[in-house]
């Protein structure tokens, strides 16, 4: 098996959509870091699981700079984002999306939960 893992950093703002009162239901910014890994029992064509470029580009180019209230349809915690992130990456198996130093959400798809990286 073939692991590989990119690490972004991004800047994002978003609300909050909470059933209780919270400053993180008022606009606000984070810089964020994602970590995404991947996996492959094969490599591709070009001996990549996964391009880096393609990564970058997948993550950056949808949450870099962004407003994610308008980016994405549900609300958007660093848990739905690390999932959402997952699911739109070729081989992804794990994401990390720390959204500010000591808050970090990981969503890890079944059956991975002991893979390597």
């Amino acid at each position: 098996m073939y692991y590989v893992s990119k690490r972004l950093e991004i800047s994002f703002a978003h609300k909050l959509k909470l059933d209780y009162e919270s400053k993180c239901s008022r606009l606000h910014g984070h810089n964020g870091i994602v970590t995404v890994f991947c996996r492959s029992e094969q490599l591709d064509r070009n001996g990549m699981v996964t391009d880096f470029t393609k990564i970058k580009e997948l993550i950056s180019d949808s949450l870099d700079h962004c407003f994610l209230n308008e980016t994405v349809t549900f609300n958007p915690t660093a848990e739905n984002l690390a999932k959402w992130i997952c699911d739109r990456i070729p081989n992804c198996y794990k994401v990390i999306f720390q959204e500010s130093e000591g808050n970090s959400a990981a969503y890890i798809k079944d059956g991975c939960e002991n893979a390597a990286l």
